[in-house]
């Protein structure tokens, strides 16, 4: 962190980014629990076989292991549950991997005993001697409905060692991809065998592509189950405590600086914007703890041409709430102290209610103030006219806009998960997170550091599955990409507003802390920070 500015020698709002902003937490991820996941195995039961005459032995269902897989006269029935979280650091086998192992089944896995050509025509043959011994010499009557059930079955098991021989020829990264793609085409299959491959791959104490893979596998499984919306509400049924989630919360904070960019960059636009209004008045849509606005309010404080009046108009969201342990009073009351050592006339308005639900009325401006609106990653939970006719994203920037704000600063996290359909939203959620993961991996923590792998599984996992997993209303992880961020701002009226030199000099003083793999670059009215060759988030400034 930065040392804290001297008062007497202020150059006023310009050095913003040399104010110390303590204690500040992310606003946007939200706590994280994983929950197993089991589905109900089918009921029915298998016509047991023996081969006790024939000279070759096969395998009968009373030799075979218990398992998920069961021949019937239908289509196969294939699990997708599984009661193994693949979150601990070992994953045990799964029940496929048992079906190849099990000291039960003498002759090997069924799945397994035959393969290719020669062994699908060993199978068929002893199904044709089978139907004789059944149904006698006048078996050759069209029963073929029947027989070929059970002939897609043997299909069945010998794209099960294909499958098998394949994925043992990808790495993590192409496995998840073969896998989602198996998901998207509801091939459950192939997505099953894939998923049991992944849990003994996957380690929150890995690489960063093992953590992020725990997270997009737990996705992919709560896809499958259609309970993608019930985890993600119930995900805080053994949530942390309060002081826990801050101190998660704090520990992103401190080992990327993707909230510190968010901060940074709306306060010295803000600050600006502001230089010479007597009266101010800011509403932040995401306020979380308030943290972001100590710095500008000791910044006003000693301003060039007196200190103005602020007023903070403050939107609320639950996971805040709980971090805080308690309501929006608390940051009006710690913002107020603040203010009131600096000698800052202050007032603070809660607004505890989602955007969906914010109207005109509940702004509460004021003739003669200068109004400040922020956007701190928070538009993108807006459902937009892609899921309902409500359309409360442009909804929302439609009602700022018609308070005629002097400025509104947007930042948002560059990637598109908004319209894309699953297996295209899969791909950009797996390239976008491996950089997080990747920047976050580049702190000098341990990998087996408890705080951080804590962090990530309440602050970041719960974001992963809903994008994965959940649909419709369901899913409010919706992000866009800058250009479409601009194509609707423009269209709702808003105008670009060019960035200082001011903004992108404190942005890259507080990058001096952090690895060298991220920069800045400025491109069409937005300044991006990126991770390697990857751009993580974008902030603007409009009026």
């Amino acid at each position: 962190m930065q040392a804290s500015r001297d008062p007497q020698t202020s150059d006023g709002i310009h050095s913003l980014h040399h104010q110390p902003m303590q204690q500040i937490e992310p606003c946007h991820f939200s706590s994280f629990q994983v929950l197993n996941s089991n589905s109900t195995g089918n009921s029915s039961q298998g016509t047991e076989v023996s081969f006790q005459t024939y000279t070759e032995q096969f395998f009968t269902l009373e030799s075979t292991p218990a398992t998920d897989y069961v021949i019937y006269n239908s289509p196969p029935a294939v699990s997708v549950s599984s009661n193994r979280s693949p979150f601990s650091p070992q994953c045990s086998q799964s029940y496929v991997s048992d079906l190849h192992h099990s000291s039960d089944n003498i002759y090997g896995s069924p799945l397994s005993g035959f393969s290719g050509v020669d062994g699908e025509n060993k199978l068929t043959n002893a199904l044709m001697v089978l139907r004789y011994e059944l149904l006698g010499p006048e078996s050759d009557v069209d029963d073929s409905c029947s027989f070929n059930g059970v002939v897609s079955q043997i299909s069945s098991l010998t794209r099960y060692n294909k499958i098998l021989e394949t994925d043992h020829n990808m790495d993590l990264k192409q496995l998840l991809i073969s896998c989602a793609k198996a998901v998207s085409e509801a091939d459950m299959l192939t997505a099953e065998i894939l998923m049991n491959s992944l849990e003994k791959r996957v380690s929150v104490f890995g690489e960063p592509l093992q953590r992020l893979s725990a997270y997009m596998l737990e996705g992919l499984r709560a896809r499958l189950l259609s309970s993608g919306s019930i985890i993600y509400r119930k995900l805080k049924c053994n949530e942390p405590t309060s002081s826990e989630l801050m101190s998660y919360m704090h520990v992103l904070y401190q080992i990327c600086p993707y909230y510190k960019f968010a901060y940074m960059s709306a306060n010295v636009v803000i600050g600006e914007a502001m230089e010479n209004e007597k009266r101010i008045h800011i509403i932040d849509f995401q306020i979380a703890q308030g943290s972001q606005w100590v710095s500008l309010i000791q910044a006003l404080a000693f301003r060039p041409g007196g200190t103005p009046c602020i007023r903070i108009t403050g939107f609320d969201d639950s996971q805040s709430a709980h971090a805080r342990g308690g309501g929006l009073q608390l940051v009006g009351q710690r913002l107020a102290k603040v203010a009131e050592s600096c000698g800052v006339p202050f007032e603070f308005h809660c607004a505890g209610m989602s955007g969906c639900e914010v109207q005109l009325e509940n702004l509460q401006v004021r003739h003669g103030e200068a109004l400040a609106v922020n956007f701190p990653y928070m538009l993108h939970h807006m459902p937009d006219e892609s899921v309902s006719t409500a359309n409360h994203r442009d909804r929302l920037l439609r009602v700022v806009k018609s308070l005629a704000p002097k400025v509104v600063t947007l930042v948002e996290q560059e990637s598109n998960t908004n319209t894309a359909p699953f297996f295209q939203r899969f791909c950009e959620t797996l390239d976008y997170y491996t950089a997080m993961f990747e920047s976050i991996d580049a702190a000098p923590r341990p990998r087996d550091d408890k705080q951080r792998i804590s962090a990530e599984e309440h602050c970041v996992a719960r974001d992963i599955v809903n994008i994965i997993a959940c649909e419709g209303t369901e899913r409010v992880e919706r992000h866009e990409l800058f250009g479409k961020w601009r194509l609707r701002l423009t269209m709702d009226g808003f105008s670009s507003i060019p960035l200082s030199s001011s903004v992108s000099n404190a942005i890259q003083d507080m990058l001096n802390e952090y690895s060298s793999n991220y920069s800045l670059r400025e491109e069409n009215g937005a300044l991006y920070l990126r991770w390697k060759n990857r751009a993580m988030v974008t902030s603007s400034a409009w009026k």
